[in-house]
């Protein structure tokens, strides 16, 4: 694994350049989701070799000549569209600002949830609270108020929550039921998606969600949509509380995008009572994000952006962790890691453990 990151050789004007961008860049964001929302990137996204000019792409919109002129002007600083003889073309960039799954996954995800809160990331900083998330509503934490988040942010978290995690599904239910598993705790298991998967896959496995109440009256809800009453059960359990053990009797657990939701300490703690509650030749499997395990740079961008996503909004001591970090934190708990997968799904990595 990489143990250096970044470069400092650009020349000082570029590298000038790039602080003006983060200078602006919350202005900057703002005229590219109206560049999409407004309609003008497809406006230009129509095949013309000779480019739209911005009298056409007002009235294809219905956006005032003016708007679309300094929405235009913004765009060719971002490189999302180029001029040419004094006529604007979409450029590959503001194909993806259009078109991409993840990019308008981020998008949204930033917008509805992270933006105005962000004013207040100073103030998660020095206390180590959530302290964006007033913006939200009145909660301690974001957990228990997922299915109660307002507007489009309730949409977006999970649009954001679930792109991530639902296109590594298929990597690794093979891995897991390679063992002849036959009871699964689920820890975290939230709407139940993961479960379901889980009971279509094999249909010798039983599976506990361990999650909290509102999560888990999603989760029958689905459950029984897709008819696994029999094999599919709930229990109800606050993670935070230290005092509570695990259920037991379990040969796999699983924990999937779920511990980079707590500090090292609340982390500690979960696996140790992970250790207790798996059978002694179980296994554990915890599927994360390490932003030091990812293939490309912009996969580490994003990850450690979203970090002071959890600083900021979720709950405060959190973030996305390098990998080093569940290393030590396992052997901590009891337990040793005898297999990792990298790059699964969009940029997951699979850690295997089982008891030391």
């Amino acid at each position: 694994m990489k143990k250096d990151y970044g470069s400092d050789k650009m020349s000082a004007l570029n590298a000038k350049f790039e602080a003006q961008k983060i200078a602006f860049g919350p202005i900057m964001f703002q005229a590219a989701r109206l560049l999409r929302e407004l309609g003008i990137l497809d406006a230009l996204r129509t095949r013309n070799d000779n480019g739209h000019s911005p009298e056409d792409i007002s009235q294809k919109t219905n956006v005032s000549l003016y708007g679309v002129k300094v929405l235009l002007d913004a765009g060719l600083s971002m490189g999302v569209v180029r001029m040419v003889n004094e006529k604007y073309i979409l450029t590959k960039t503001g194909f993806f600002i259009l078109s991409d799954t993840l990019t308008k996954t981020n998008f949204d995800f930033v917008q509805d949830v992270c933006y105005k809160a962000f004013y207040h990331l100073e103030e998660s900083v020095r206390t180590g609270k959530p302290a964006g998330l007033k913006e939200l509503g009145d909660w301690e934490t974001i957990y228990p108020a997922l299915t109660l988040l307002p507007g489009k942010a309730k949409e977006s978290w999970f649009n954001f929550d679930h792109y991530y995690s639902d296109e590594v599904f298929p990597y690794v239910l093979p891995v897991i039921f390679n063992e002849d598993v036959k009871h699964l705790l689920d820890i975290g298991g939230n709407t139940g998606k993961f479960a379901i998967h889980c009971a279509n896959h094999s249909e010798n496995v039983e599976v506990t969600i361990l999650d909290l109440e509102l999560q888990l009256r999603k989760a029958k809800d689905n459950i029984k949509q897709n008819g696994f009453e029999d094999r599919i059960h709930t229990f109800l359990y606050n993670l935070l509380d230290e005092s509570q053990p695990f259920p037991t009797g379990f040969d796999a657990i699983w924990m999937s995008q779920l511990l980079d939701c707590f500090s090292e300490e609340q982390i500690l703690s979960i696996l140790k009572r992970a250790h207790k509650a798996l059978d002694d030749d179980g296994y554990l499997y915890i599927l994360e994000l390490f932003w030091d395990r990812q293939e490309y740079e912009a996969s580490t961008y994003c990850l450690n952006a979203t970090s002071l996503y959890f600083t900021c909004i979720a709950n405060g001591n959190s973030r996305m962790y390098h990998s080093d970090d569940f290393v030590k934190l396992s052997k901590k708990a009891g337990l040793e890691i005898v297999e990792e997968y990298d790059n699964l799904g969009i940029s997951h990595t699979l850690l295997k453990c089982r008891k030391i």
